[in-house]
């Protein structure tokens, strides 16, 4: 089965600025369950000038407890592997993001983007699809997918709210 989460957000800002506050954005105060974020290899490509950046980030479980009294979903932290291709050149930065934790178990990806927006060239487009599919979890599949589908939702809404508070302070 699985859930699918679409965002689609204009920003008001140029590609530049957004980009830029989406890679210094966490961790913060105003979302406490993202621990740390570390970049883990990055490189630019000389002929292309697109940056390549792999990042970990570690979040907290935020599975209810009333779910964590299964063993596999009783644990601190997960972590999140998030990849990026940043072109200045051409405006765009793709990101590929997945789950490390639960792999056995789960599938969680996102897939976005940031492009210059064809509104106005001083706007940001961003699209962003996630997919969650729980496998090998018996009844628990569809409960669990459930609440990922709500955690996904509410995490969209959050981020951009997290996304426009944190354009507004730095610029």
């Amino acid at each position: 089965m699985g859930i699918t989460v679409d965002v689609h957000q204009v920003y008001k800002y140029p590609f530049e600025q957004v980009v830029a506050s989406f890679l210094r954005k966490y961790p913060n105060p105003m979302d406490k369950n993202v621990i740390s974020v570390k970049i883990v290899e990055e490189k630019i490509d000389e002929s292309t000038g697109i940056i390549y950046r792999k990042r970990i980030a570690i979040c907290q479980n935020v599975i209810p407890e009333i779910l964590r009294k299964v063993s596999i979903l009783k644990v601190p932290s997960i972590q999140l592997e998030e990849e990026s291709w940043l072109n200045p050149q051409g405006r765009n930065m793709a990101i590929q993001s997945h789950c490390l934790t639960w792999t056995q178990y789960a599938s969680m990806k996102e897939e976005s983007v940031f492009r210059e927006s064809v509104e106005n060239p001083n706007w940001t487009e961003f699209i962003q699809r996630g997919r969650i599919s729980i496998t090998g979890a018996g009844f628990l599949n569809c409960i669990l997918e459930t609440f990922a589908g709500t955690f996904l939702r509410q995490g969209a809404q959050k981020r951009r709210r997290i996304g426009r508070a944190f354009l507004c302070e730095l610029w």
